[in-house]
């Protein structure tokens, strides 16, 4: 069997086109087709790629082996692997991408694996426009780690955030920093929560800002209150929030004011 043989087996055994092989190995889809063909041979670092990416040794794709039912079975076990059996990709492509891929190193419309890439991605470490990991990367992420426009894990970071540790431009964690951040410990321009440390605005049990307003404690460097604020109280805050806060945050205030 030669290398190209064995290399269109390889190929084919993993659900592979050779536009999709041609794409991992930075090659033409003309080079695999000339591979496949014995008209022209691998360099040595695609060869070693191919042994990695099909879990197979370097030995057995540079070794001529004879196709006899002995030799059949050898090939099957070298070519057995965790890997081999659970690796599926579908033939259908998006965008250049197979629809759906499962496999350690996945990347497809829909991903699952260890490292996915994907629109929906799955996996230890998922990268996606949805994706759900350890690891997360996307626009919408679910993580321990997560990075996102909306994002939720352990430790989140995003334009909208909650986590245990949570910080993006509104967060709500146990530990949460933003721009409005909500939190048992919040620290922000605009904060709520147990302990709220604020630049503007601080409300909870106990609060420290620029106006403060606290259950226990308040400290404010130009209004504080503690307990219940009165009618007149309100409209003098929201005052404050109107004359003090610069205007790029005027959304992140207007939401303040429903708090009041």
């Amino acid at each position: 069997m030669t290398l190209g043989d064995k290399l269109s087996n390889l190929r084919k055994e993993n659900n592979y086109t050779q536009e999709q092989l041609a794409s991992v190995l930075g090659v033409s889809r003309q080079s695999i087709s000339k591979w496949e063909s014995n008209i022209a041979y691998p360099e040595t670092d695609k060869l070693i790629r191919i042994s990695e990416l099909f879990d197979c040794t370097l030995d057995y794709l540079l070794k001529d082996i004879e196709e006899t039912t002995h030799n059949n079975q050898s090939n099957e076990e070298i070519h057995f692997s965790p890997k081999r059996l659970h690796e599926r990709k579908s033939e259908k492509t998006v965008f250049g991408m197979p629809l759906w891929h499962i496999g350690k190193n996945a990347r497809g419309f829909i991903a699952v694996g260890l490292n996915a890439h994907g629109v929906i991605a799955v996996g230890l470490k998922a990268t996606g426009f949805v994706s759900l990991g350890t690891l997360s990367i996307g626009v919408l992420s679910l993580g321990m780690f997560s990075l996102g426009l909306f994002s939720i894990g352990l430790f989140a970071l995003g334009i909208l955030s909650a986590g245990c540790f949570s910080f993006g431009i509104f967060a709500t964690g146990a530990i949460s920093l933003g721009v409005i951040s909500l939190g048992a410990i919040a620290i922000g321009d605009f904060s709520v929560g147990a302990l709220a440390i604020g630049k503007y605005f601080a409300l909870g049990d106990n609060a420290n800002a620029m106006i403060a307003l606290g259950d226990t404690e308040a400290l404010g460097s130009v209004f504080q209150k503690t307990g219940e604020l009165s009618a007149q109280d309100i409209i003098y805050v929201k005052h404050l929030l109107d004359t003090s806060v610069p205007a790029y945050l005027s959304p992140a205030k207007e939401i303040i004011k429903l708090f009041l």
